[in-house]
């Protein structure tokens, strides 16, 4: 086993003999195994154990690591938390709370100890009950592939690797090691509990599906092995069309483009989906099926309202063309949009003019009285930030203000047919949280231009027209 597991470091593990090495021991012959191997072989390994306290020999076992690390000659480091009322407070189960508490505690070590990876000491029966157990709550490929012998980036640094160097390796030959090499491993009691999921598959299904399947683990190991390198060629795909769809990235929140995302196949928008998720929520384990076609059911409306409440405090928001997955708690960011104060008076336009409104935007206004030059550019325009109107047919002055309640519009092209601004704004898919101040340009109370979107029947520009207003929102950095 030791020219055999130190091939594989050689081969398989980019490490550093001169640099420090957090060790996850929790006294059992897995971690006891992985703590051999790796002194033997000559690196500076840092013993880290977490006490969970949930045992009443919780305290005796911290006691023994501590014993075998003043053995070995290595630095010891030791954590007591309650994983109880941990898992209570955050809606775990015992088990994920352990194990989240398990993680910080060896990473803020390892960042403590400048340390240039963290070890710990799954085995390839680890990574079967994993496969097995993502199996069953009906993973993708992410869930399929099992764990990750050296994982950058991983749920907990950026930085820093999470090492499995066991992973190849059956519980077995780690408890012949011990035998053999005269190490004494604590045994946990709980690994027999079968109240836990992971202790139910390892003792009852497992050994029933081994009938039907004699050498079933070897199996399930070498799917994982096979899914893992399905998913290398395609996550450089998955990183391309993230890299386009991806709009904005913040505390708390991405943005894609809309237009980009729902050119996707259907398999990638869920991918890309999942992806979001666990780019905010880095510790969420097992984002499945139900979530990713929750917010594609979403998405595919018409015209989605309101917001989805996602999974793990996310939210999904459609606004125009972005599409949104934020925590509940952030503020996501303004667009840059046109607007003005809702809460205050209209301002009347002048002849020639320019209304300044927020954030650098500008609602200019001119006239002439020959169209001639113009007349294409009229009736063909493509900029919606601009528009032309017969000013003849608007009996009063022009002026600018934001929604009032009962607002309407005639658009153009709609055979002066009114439509209430609110709906208008839900049809055109204005972004929600734009519309209260979204500049609108009235006459005697009627809406007769929305800036970006359409205007009105009322004051539409015809042949005979002589007396022409040119109206036009521009940004003025």
């Amino acid at each position: 086993m030791i020219e055999k597991f130190r091939k594989k470091l050689r081969d398989d593990y980019p490490l550093d003999f001169t640099r420090n090495l957090i060790v996850g021991v929790s006294g059992g012959p897995d971690s006891l195994c992985l703590l051999d191997l790796l002194h033997g072989a000559g690196f500076r390994v840092v013993v880290a154990h977490l006490n969970h306290r949930l045992r009443s020999e919780a305290d005796q076992e911290a006691e023994y690591v501590r014993q075998v690390a003043e053995g070995y000659r290595v630095p010891y480091v030791v954590k007591v938390e309650d994983v109880s009322t941990y898992a209570h407070v955050h809606s775990l189960s015992v088990e994920e709370a352990a194990r989240n508490l398990r993680y910080q505690f060896l990473f803020a070590e390892a960042v403590h100890w400048e340390a240039q990876a963290v070890a710990v000491g799954h085995t390839a029966d680890d990574q079967v009950e994993t496969v097995l157990m993502h199996l069953l709550r009906g993973a993708g490929l992410e869930g399929l592939k099992g764990m990750k012998a050296w994982q950058l980036p991983n749920a907990w640094s950026r930085e820093i690797p999470l090492a499995r160097p066991l992973l190849e390796f059956w519980r077995e030959e780690t408890l012949a090691y011990c035998q053999e090499h005269g190490l004494q491993p604590v045994m946990d009691l709980s690994n027999l509990d079968r109240t836990y999921f992971r202790n139910r598959l390892r003792h009852e299904l497992i050994p029933t599906l081994e009938v039907y399947s004699p050498g079933l683990k070897e199996k399930l190991r070498r799917m994982a092995e096979l899914l893992r390198g399905d998913l290398q060629i395609l996550e450089p795909i998955q990183e391309a069309i993230w890299g386009k769809c991806l709009q904005q990235a913040g505390s708390g929140y991405i943005a894609f483009n809309r237009k980009v995302f729902d050119e996707q196949m259907e398999g990638m928008q869920r991918r890309l989906i999942r992806k979001a998720i666990s780019t905010q929520r880095t510790g969420l384990r097992d984002i499945g099926f139900e979530t990713a076609e929750r917010a594609l059911e979403f998405l595919q409306q018409p015209a989605p309202k309101g917001q989805l409440d996602l999974v793990g405090g996310l939210r999904l928001i459609v606004e125009g063309n972005l599409i949104w997955i934020a925590a509940w708690e952030a503020d996501l960011p303004e667009i840059g949009w046109p607007q003005v104060i809702a809460s205050l008076e209209p301002v009347q336009l002048t002849i020639p003019g320019t209304v300044q409104l927020l954030d650098g935007w500008q609602l200019n206004l001119e006239e002439f009285q020959d169209m001639e030059g113009d007349k294409q550019l009229i009736f063909e325009n493509r900029d919606p930030y601009q528009t032309w109107l017969d000013a003849d047919d608007l009996p009063k002055a022009l002026e600018v203000r934001g929604r009032r309640e009962g607002d309407c519009i005639r658009p153009l092209g709609m055979e002066g047919h009114r439509v209430k601004m609110a709906d208008f704004m839900i049809n055109v898919k204005l972004p929600h949280r734009a519309r209260k101040g979204w500049p609108l340009v009235c006459c005697g109370g009627e809406v007769v231009w929305v800036p970006g979107y359409a205007s009105s029947h009322t004051g539409r520009i015809r042949s005979e027209s002589r007396r022409i207003f040119h109206l036009w929102l521009e940004r003025k950095d």
